[in-house]
């Protein structure tokens, strides 16, 4: 499957709350998705500033992304379920798109540990990073073979 097949599936496993937001996937790094969201007032929390639901948001989602991406490689189909997402703001994010792509620390049986940053103009200046822990529970309608 080429990057551009590979982004545009990506993009149709994007939630409604994503989409809401205007969360795309920007590219792949390693097989794994950047997500982007642009400026614009429906992410503006203060003057000029993203609010900071809009940049969790964007954070959950790329952690999201990242480990279903780690999945698909490993061919396993599993629903997510969030056990904890920890966000520390770094520095107010401005009026420019802001990036992000998670990385998946540990992949278990039932658990899987992500780290995922976001960013602006310089990615070794992150706006704000999440650690997320996520329990991996069999698709509804059966097991898997």
């Amino acid at each position: 499957m080429t990057d551009r097949a590979t982004i545009a599936e990506l993009e149709r496993e994007l939630p409604a709350y994503a989409r809401s937001l205007g969360i795309t996937v920007d590219s792949l790094e390693d097989g794994s998705p950047v997500l982007a969201i642009p400026f614009g007032t429906i992410v503006e929390g203060r003057p000029t500033v993203f609010h900071g639901g809009a940049t969790s948001g964007l954070l959950e989602n790329a952690g999201y992304a990242a480990l279903r991406a780690e999945l698909a490689r490993a061919g396993r189909q599993q629903r997510l379920k969030p056990i904890n997402v920890t966000v520390q703001f770094l520095s107010a994010a401005k009026s420019k798109p802001t990036f992000a792509r998670g990385r998946v620390l540990r992949l278990g049986r039932r658990n899987a540990n992500i780290e995922v940053e976001a960013w602006q103009d310089d990615r070794a200046r992150p706006v704000a990073t999440a650690v997320m822990n996520v329990l991996m529970a069999e698709p509804e309608g059966g097991s898997e073979g």
